[in-house]
Order: structure tokens, then sequence, then C-alpha cells
């Protein structure tokens, strides 16, 4: 008698991308969620981060975590997923920016990477306990970026260039949205 062949689960289906540029965001802030990533002073932003780590980690703790409001929009573990990579991918970002020359930034689809990585199976603990520590790295990080530092350049894959302030605000825009979609 053969064992039976485990069912690999199906994938949730890809959500359409976004491609709005949410770089429009810095300086005059988000009609969508209201946040002015250019009113956090540099200093704060390691405070910032740690603040918003326990909220994620509260969200990724609900019964409902895996479920989609609707068939176009992530659910909180979707969410709470990309902003763990968000975290550990702005990190790496940052350290490139504050130690190469003009770096460019390598392109990085986060929907071809939600479904790559399988983001709507990934176990919510786990990603909750993830999130946590990337938050608190990439805080430890920001603490220790230099005020001479803040404006350095680096270039992204399509061409927007940032400087150290300006990739913080960015970084700092996106977890702050992603709150806001799961009401977190």
């Amino acid at each position: 008698m053969t064992s039976p062949v485990p069912e690999v689960p199906q994938a949730a289906p890809p959500i359409v991308p976004d491609t709005k540029d949410w770089t429009a965001v810095l300086g005059v802030g988000c009609e969508e969620c209201g946040f002015r990533p250019d009113e956090v002073p540099p200093a704060a932003l390691g405070g910032a981060v740690r603040d918003m780590a326990p909220r994620w980690v509260a969200a990724l703790h609900r019964p409902d975590v895996q479920v989609r409001p609707d068939p176009t929009t992530w659910s909180v573990l979707e969410y709470g997923a990309h902003v763990r990579d968000v975290h550990l991918l702005f990190a790496e970002r940052l350290r490139r920016i504050l130690t190469e020359d003009d770096p460019l930034f390598d392109n990085w689809d986060q929907d071809a990477t939600a479904v790559e990585q399988r983001y709507d199976l990934q176990d919510p603990a786990v990603v909750a306990d993830e999130l946590a520590d990337a938050a608190e790295a990439f805080a430890a990080l920001l603490d220790g970026v230099r005020e001479a530092d803040l404006d350095r350049p680096g270039l992204r894959s399509n061409g927007s260039a940032f400087t150290v302030r300006t990739l913080e605000q960015y970084f700092l825009h996106d977890v702050v949205h992603h709150l806001h979609d799961v009401r977190g």
C-alpha cells in the first residue's frame, strides 16, 4: 500500500501589481493614509520603527490573519511578510548607501516575491517574530546614522534618486501605510 501524496496548497491568486510611484509622497505626504514622512526627524526614525513593531506583531496574531478582505487585497499575513522583507531590504540598501558611492539598488518585485515566497502560507507567529527582529535590527542601524550622512545618494533601478534621508522617509511611509491598510 502506498502512502497518499500530500496535497500542496494552491497558491492564493496574485494581487494586481501596484504601479503607483510612491516616491511622490516624499515632501508632500500621502493622501491615502495621511502620513507625512518628512515630518519625522531623522533622529526619531529608530524609535518610530520600534513603536510600530508591536502593532504589527498584534495584527499578525489576529484570528483572521490569513483571510484576504477581498480578492484584490493582501491578507494581514501577506502584508506582514512584505513588511518584514521591507525592513530587511531597506537595511541592506541603507548599509550600501552609507558605505558605497552612488550605489544602484537592484529591482525588487514585491508582488513576485509574495507569490514566490508563498507569503499566504507562512506561519503568522514566525512572521511576527521575524518582523520584530528585523525592525529592531533596522532601528539600531537607523540610530547609528550620522547627520553628516543624510545627503549621501543612491539610485533605484528605475532611476529614482534617493538620499539617506529620503530612503528612510520612503521606508517609513511604506510601513506606516501598510499598518493603515491592515487597520493596525
